[in-house]
């Protein structure tokens, strides 16, 4: 019997999601370098060191748990410029969570996440029929919170000490969500977005 999420790419104008592998280690650890994203304290990026257990790790979730992690690539060339994953897959009440998405530092503007968030809930809704897709994110981490928001994701609350860090820090988690009947309104403003660049 097929499971319901099973590996999929996805393809855009800008991006292509398409299923994280082991091969793709040295082109990640080049990602990461891009920017140093691995020091920031509240997001859970690997280190270029890190890299191999961190894509083991996906690797892992996906057969233990049913999650389903993806490289971004820049369509036109092929260059990977970052990671994301549907995880937290609940197929009875038909959910899942977006999350550990991160973008190479000169990814992080223009069209590239916009797109592979269009691509992943358009994916989640219309062929996954879910009922909801939600977002988490660290308090502390500001622009991930405010590009949730603009995606047209409604937070629903904030969950106190969460989570312990690698650094034993606890975590407050900022839980957002789209639910199917928002579906249309946000797919047009990120179509929207899209087309005034």
């Amino acid at each position: 019997m097929a499971r319901w999420l099973e590996p999929v790419t996805l393809t855009g104008e800008h991006v292509c999601l398409r299923p994280l592998t082991r091969d793709d280690a040295d082109a990640l650890r080049a990602a990461v370098q891009d920017g140093e994203l691995w020091q920031l304290w509240f997001t859970s990026i690997p280190a270029p060191d890190k890299v191999e257990a961190y894509i083991d790790s996906a690797l892992r979730m996906q057969i233990e748990q049913g999650a389903l992690p993806f490289v971004i690539t820049e369509r036109d060339s092929g260059k990977v410029i970052g990671c994301t994953r549907y995880f937290a897959v609940d197929a009875v009440n038909q959910r899942l969570e977006i999350g550990y998405t991160w973008y190479a530092a000169s990814y992080q503007r223009g069209p590239y996440n916009t797109e592979a968030k269009l691509l992943l809930l358009r994916h989640a809704f219309e062929r996954l029929h879910c009922i909801a897709v939600e977002f988490r994110t660290h308090w502390h981490n500001t622009r991930s919170r405010a590009a949730i928001a603009r995606l047209g994701a409604k937070q629903d609350g904030i969950l106190r000490s969460h989570q312990k860090g690698p650094d034993g820090i606890l975590r407050d988690t900022v839980v957002f969500s789209i639910i199917a009947s928002e579906w249309p309104a946000v797919r047009e403003n990120l179509r929207f977005r899209l087309l005034r660049g």
